[in-house]
């Protein structure tokens, strides 16, 4: 097949984003789509393939994109437009940039990254119920805690109730020392670490003080209507139907619920259903509860993540497979 040339022209700032430190975004990108990439001066040659050169031309144009409105170039948003590419999905990258959904106490802002993701922001503006699920990494607690805050800084709700339920990951922690406080604190340091991220330490615990902000374990909602509130239940794999239902009803006039979980890390203990799994089959098709699935292309952690959640999701579906098959040979 015969080989095409393509030539790009960048500005100096836009070449400097989208080719990386030592051009390591455009090494990236030559051996995703098997081409090679030139640079000169302001500009760039792409050579190889025309199929190959349109798909990388495509990608380093979203990128260059990114960096002429001001908006950082990052390993992720490169990963992300190369995936998108290879499977002839528009990654709508500028689109995706343009929602910023509050600021970090440092002032970086937080937006959706993927389009999984802004489904998941819009799910949760469109209802008063969001499932969002996925694996590690897809922003599922993130996103939501970026929208509980901003919520409460506009006035759209007088509070911000995060829980979990709490149980050990696969691991018995016996008694743990101190005061109740302390007791449940290990259960909520994710959720901790999100707000002081996003909200400051100072915010949070003059917030915490009045009351406009409670973390506390899913155990301690029973019994309670909670009315004008935006109410995050994480880890929800981890709830008992009873516990769900129970959460589920307390919901009060003005309030949104996001619900959080991986349906593959399980930590109940054998045979136990899960509350998640159990409410995903009563709620289907009610109207005001949204379920959004992340998958691994919604991974925003480092790439090495993304390439461990389809490894085990590979050898999950092989060993089931066998099940199966050993199933049938009975």
């Amino acid at each position: 097949m015969a080989e095409t040339i393509k030539k790009i022209e960048l500005s100096q700032n836009a070449l400097r984003d989208v080719s990386g430190e030592l051009d390591r975004y455009f090494r990236k990108i030559e051996k995703a789509f098997r081409v090679d990439i030139v640079s000169r001066g302001d500009s760039i040659t792409l050579m190889g393939d025309e199929t190959a050169v349109a798909s990388a031309e495509k990608v380093i144009g979203e990128l260059a994109q990114l960096s002429e409105r001001g908006s950082h170039v990052t390993e992720q948003s490169v990963d992300y437009s190369i995936a998108s590419a290879l499977d002839n999905i528009d990654s709508k990258l500028v689109e995706i940039d343009n929602e910023v959904i509050c600021r970090t106490v440092g002032g970086k802002p937080v937006k959706p990254k993927t389009l999984g993701q802004k489904k998941y922001v819009e799910a949760i503006k469109n209802n008063m119920v969001c499932f969002g699920l996925g694996p590690a990494g897809t922003g599922k607690t993130y996103l939501a805690m970026a929208m509980a805050i901003s919520a409460f800084k506009e006035g759209e709700v007088d509070r911000i109730i995060l829980t979990r339920p709490a149980i050990e990951a696969g691991e018995k922690l016996g008694f743990l020392p101190g005061d109740l406080q302390s007791k449940i604190d290990p259960y909520l340091r994710p959720l901790y670490d999100a707000l002081y991220q996003i909200m400051g330490a100072e915010s949070y615990l003059h917030n915490y003080e009045k009351g406009a902000i409670e973390v506390a374990p899913l155990a301690y909602m029973r019994g309670r209507t909670l009315d004008n509130a935006y109410i995050i239940l994480d880890e929800a794999q981890n709830t008992t139907p009873a516990q769900m239902k129970m959460f589920l009803t307390r919901i009060g006039f003005g309030s949104k619920v996001i619900v959080t979980g991986d349906t593959t890390q399980k930590d109940l203990p054998a045979g136990q259903k899960s509350g998640l799994d159990v409410a995903l089959k009563v709620l289907s098709g009610v109207e005001g509860i949204a379920v959004v699935e992340l998958t691994n292309r919604d991974v925003v952690r480092h790439p090495l993540v993304q390439k461990i959640v389809e490894a085990y999701e590979k050898f999950e579906k092989k060993e089931a497979a066998a099940a199966k098959r050993r199933g049938q040979s009975k």
